[in-house]
C-alpha cells in the first residue's frame, strides 16, 4: 500500500484501488488454478473519513492451500517437507 511520509495512505490509494487489486490476484490465482472462495474487501477497513482498505483474502480449505502453496512455488520446486522429529 503507497504511503505518504507520515504513514498516511497517499491520495488515490482507496476502495477503488483496493477493488481492481483485489480483482486483479483473482485473476491471477484463477490463471493458476487456485479460487479463494472468500477474496474480499474487509469491510472495517473501508470505513472512516481516509480508508485504509485491506484485502482480504479469506478462509480456504486444505486443498485449496495446498493448490496456492504449489501456485506460490518456483517452477520444478516440489512441496516442503518437514524435518523429521
Amino acid at each position: 500500500m503507497a504511503t505518504t511520509g507520515n504513514g498516511r495512505q497517499a491520495a488515490g490509494v482507496g476502495i477503488g484501488d483496493a477493488e481492481r487489486a483485489r480483482d486483479e490476484l483473482s485473476e491471477a490465482l484463477k490463471a493458476a488454478g487456485v479460487k479463494l472462495p472468500s477474496l474480499s474487501l474487509d469491510a472495517v477497513s473501508c470505513a472512516g473519513t481516509a480508508p485504509r482498505v485491506l484485502v482480504d483474502l479469506g478462509r480456504c480449505n486444505v486443498a485449496t492451500a495446498h493448490a496456492l502453496a504449489a501456485a506460490l512455488r518456483p517452477r520444478g520446486a516440489g512441496p516442503r517437507q518437514e524435518a523429521a522429529r
